[in-house]
């Protein structure tokens, strides 16, 4: 049997409390929340992201790089740390959303915690 390192023990920990909080279902993606925090946020890390999302690191690593190869989010790096900037003219990939754009989505969530 080999040893849990203490990242495998962390991340199973906030999967367990992701599960244990969460509804069951949500009408965002893990994608799409992990692109509205860094909206909100464009300096916080792999760990900070899955905490807030209820992820692994390892599946946020996993969607930056598929937000950042989708033309959704560029990276750059900051001393140590990367910071990532969020392309708001990107169209929603899905069929039926495909009019709207990431920061019209982005808009309309941000309005909604203002009021």
């Amino acid at each position: 049997m080999s040893a849990v390192t203490m990242s495998e023990a962390t991340e199973t920990s906030t999967r367990t409390k992701a599960r244990a909080t969460s509804p069951g279902w949500t009408f965002l993606t893990n994608h799409g929340h992990v692109l509205l925090c860094l909206a909100s946020d464009s300096r916080l890390t792999m760990r900070e992201l899955a905490l807030k999302v209820g992820i692994t690191e390892r599946a946020v690593q996993g969607i930056v790089a598929d937000l950042v190869e989708g033309g959704y989010l560029t990276r750059a790096k900051v001393g140590r740390r990367n910071s990532y900037t969020v392309n708001a003219q990107g169209r929603l990939r899905h069929p039926l959303e495909a009019d709207h754009t990431v920061g019209a989505l982005i808009d309309a969530l941000a309005d909604a915690d203002r009021t």
